[in-house]
């Protein structure tokens, strides 16, 4: 697939593109480029979403919605993000032709082995998230099991409106930053059929230790993890000797599929024999562990890593990166030694410390 002004393959995607593309694409590009395993998509990139912008004279409309807003009226701010939510989502008005002709040659190219009805994930990538100094992660939107072109089109919008969801609009106005300098790109993305799937910190979240890989893992999608749903099994792998050192299997009551009858992502009950039993074996939590591993040397700084294995691939392949960003709750902070044992789960730690991670996108 050979990307163009609207639209980009995540082969195309290098460092260089964090602009145009934003910090989920442009991530989910370069570990593309740098031959890891990575579920195939396109990014539509910001160009489109400023296309978006003029054809339908928004840029001006926004700064009148938000003009004198007070940052600390959360009434005024939710009334102005929903009528420019509504002004982005409004189907009669239709997205640039060259825009939406783009989005649709990328899917159809994608999903041609499936004739044109490959499920994807349509995800949110805005050009502020996973900075260092910004928690802009999780305040968009992300839609799973979107089939036909037609639905990622009207996702795409939909992701372009949540720019302007009543949280980050807020985060804005507190931090002064400009609406108009944060832009949104879309990741349009090959769903994995995930038998599980999970988080890796390449730190102890707890104690910001180095020396260890944190892993929470659940059955199914990892939106059940990410959004504390579920406790997951978590695990402590030793980052130089790649020893598992400590262990937590939990009760997973529940898990996250694809419906291909509904044509979406649903939740449903974990059968008895899978619920308590560790989701992963050993050799797959080193695999995961190395994973990020991998991923914090080519970052050169501790990575917060989405991972799946995917029940149709073949042991040894079926380990995919969905998402790999800079850690931000230690970044700032000087690592040190852990005084006590590792005694809570990862998301537990996290939720107290920083955003929860399910407020991740």
């Amino acid at each position: 697939m050979k990307g163009g002004l609207y639209t980009l393959d995540f082969s195309e995607i290098g460092k260089d593109d964090h602009a145009r593309v934003g910090g989920k694409c442009s991530s989910l590009g370069e570990m593309t480029q740098a031959g890891v395993a990575v579920p195939p998509g396109f990014a539509v990139t910001t160009d489109a979403f400023a296309a978006m912008l003029d054809h339908h004279g928004l840029r001006e409309e926004i700064a009148r919605h938000l003009k004198n807003v007070d940052p600390d009226d959360l009434d005024a701010i939710d009334r102005a993000a929903q009528s420019i939510r509504i002004r982005i989502r409004i189907r009669s008005h239709h997205l640039p032709a060259a825009v939406e002709q783009a989005i649709r040659a990328a899917y159809a190219e994608m999903s041609a082995d499936m004739d044109g009805a490959m499920p994807v994930a349509v995800r949110s990538s805005a050009t502020a998230e996973d900075l260092p100094d910004a928690s802009f992660a999780g305040q968009q939107d992300t839609y799973l099991w979107v089939i036909g072109a037609d639905e990622v089109v009207e996702k795409v919008r939909d992701c372009w409106a949540s720019l302007f969801t009543t949280r980050a609009v807020a985060y804005r106005e507190k931090n002064a930053i400009d609406h108009m300098d944060v832009l949104m790109s879309v990741g349009v993305q090959k769903m994995v059929k995930a038998r599980c799937a999970g988080v890796a910190m390449t730190l102890d979240p707890g104690t910001g230790d180095r020396t260890r890989i944190v892993i929470d893992a659940s059955w199914g999608l990892g939106e059940m993890v990410v959004s504390g749903v579920v406790t997951p099994d978590n695990f402590t792998v030793e980052k130089v000797l790649e020893e598992i050192l400590d262990r937590k299997i939990s009760d997973k009551h529940v898990e996250m599929v694809g419906d291909p009858a509904l044509g979406e992502a649903v939740e449903r009950e974990v059968d008895e024999a899978r619920r308590r039993i560790a989701c992963l074996s050993d050799a797959e939590v080193l695999a995961v562990a190395r994973l990020a591993k991998r991923l914090e040397k080519q970052n050169k700084c501790p990575q917060d890593v989405e991972w799946a294995i995917d029940a149709d691939l073949p042991e040894g392949e079926n380990l995919l990166a969905l998402q790999s960003r800079p850690e931000t709750i230690w970044s700032q902070k000087k690592s040190v030694k852990p005084k006590t044992p590792y005694a809570t789960g990862m998301m537990g730690i996290v939720g107290a410390l920083a955003n929860p991670m399910g407020s991740r996108g």
